[in-house]
């Protein structure tokens, strides 16, 4: 057995009826229920799911000591070109991996072809020596040691033994108010086990994504979670809180599971006040427009087309409501308008409404103004 392997029983513990950690999993249990019913439309709010995503990846990554700024890699996605940065590709891997999670059916089990599937995905195309791993999606063959941490990982004999264990664990038939819990301790015992040579920490993170989705903290009901939010606002306080786990003890455990839940409960309620379309198109949209106009990347003939599709009804904007702007403008300008911001992929139409158009702002120069309002209203990771 390896030097400094503690080990110690994987098992569903529960906190005491008056702790605040079950007040907490009663709190996140009624927001999963609770039916969002926001004015924010769809073609607006899932923009948002977008971008949260890109915030979630290069977090996961920063945690891993990637020093890619969200500007740098804001600015990849605007140019829309492939680039051989291995810092911006790692990013551009966990995000991948999100969109594979969220297209893939909720009846699919989490398994060994699933994770293995996800730790593909994470170090694809990266090198061996840098973040990549030299048998991508299969576990580690060797022992390995963690640098700065007590706790040393199981044999690399034991790995297949321990997650399968793991997927028993979280499959489990138990009932919905222990998901949380099950999610919290899973994302642990993934760590504790270290099943890959490199790439878990980007892989149980997404791992733990995959499991509030499937518990129905979904993108298909209108709610953003940004679960790596909490690890990366304080790298530190994530390791130190990780590492008390590693002793196994019960107090330990439910801890660790406080810290986690705590912070997803935070990150839920500060993220759904998007919902609220006042306050989105008010705090974040106009002034997204505004930092645009300022920094000339659309005219104001452009800014002023944009904040009108704000007011109209179902944020829709027609050509008509374009020429009451513009009085005496024939059909012809208005049309140019419309094109010139289409072409800059700024408005779209819904596939329901061709001769309807929307604010579109997740993949182009708005995109700066949009982060950087975000930012503004504390939606960002700190350590971002």
């Amino acid at each position: 057995m390896t030097k400094n392997f503690n080990e110690y029983k994987l098992e569903l513990i529960t906190p005491s009826f008056d702790s605040s950690l079950t007040d907490l999993i009663l709190e996140l249990d009624h927001l999963r229920k609770r039916r969002l019913e926001g004015t924010t439309m769809p073609h607006l709010f899932f923009q948002l799911k977008r971008i949260f995503h890109t915030l979630e990846s290069i977090g996961s990554a920063r945690i891993e000591g990637n020093n890619t700024t969200i500007a740098e890699f804001i600015e990849t996605k605007i140019e829309n070109e492939k680039t051989k940065n291995p810092s911006i590709i790692e990013i551009q891997n966990v995000e991948s991996a999100m969109e594979f999670i969220d297209a893939t059916p909720k009846e699919y089990p989490i398994n060994k072809n699933f994770i293995s599937q996800l730790h593909y995905k994470v170090v694809e195309n990266l090198s061996p020596d840098d973040e990549g791993d030299r048998t991508p999606g299969e576990y580690r063959k060797s022992n390995v040691k963690i640098n700065n941490v007590a706790h040393t990982p199981p044999d690399y004999i034991r790995v297949n033994d321990y997650m399968n264990e793991l997927f028993d664990f979280i499959n489990s038939d138990t009932p919905p108010k222990y998901d949380l819990l099950k999610t919290a301790i899973a994302h642990h015992r993934f760590v504790w086990i270290h099943p890959f040579t490199n790439g878990n920490g980007r892989t149980v993170r997404l791992f733990t994504y995959a499991m509030l989705v499937k518990q129905g903290f979904n993108l298909a009901k209108g709610r953003i979670i940004n679960p790596t939010a909490i690890f990366c606002s304080d790298r530190d306080k994530y390791y130190e809180n990780l590492s008390r786990a590693d002793s196994g003890n019960t107090n330990d455990i439910l801890h660790w599971c406080e810290y986690v839940l705590n912070g997803l409960k935070e990150e839920i309620e500060k993220i759904d006040r998007l919902l609220d379309y006042p306050y989105l198109k008010k705090e974040i949209l106009i002034p997204a427009i505004n930092f645009s106009l300022e920094r000339k990347t659309i005219t104001d003939i452009e800014s002023k087309i944009l904040k009108k599709s704000l007011d109209c009804e179902k944020q829709l904007i027609q050509a008509a409501e374009i020429k009451e702007l513009f009085p005496g403008k024939p059909p012809q300008s208005i049309s140019r308008y419309i094109k010139n911001l289409s072409n800059k992929g700024m408005l779209a139409s819904p596939k329901n409404s061709p001769r309807k158009y929307y604010i579109k702002y997740n993949n182009n120069f708005l995109l700066r103004g949009i982060i950087d309002a975000l930012g503004k209203k504390n939606f960002l990771p700190k350590a971002l």
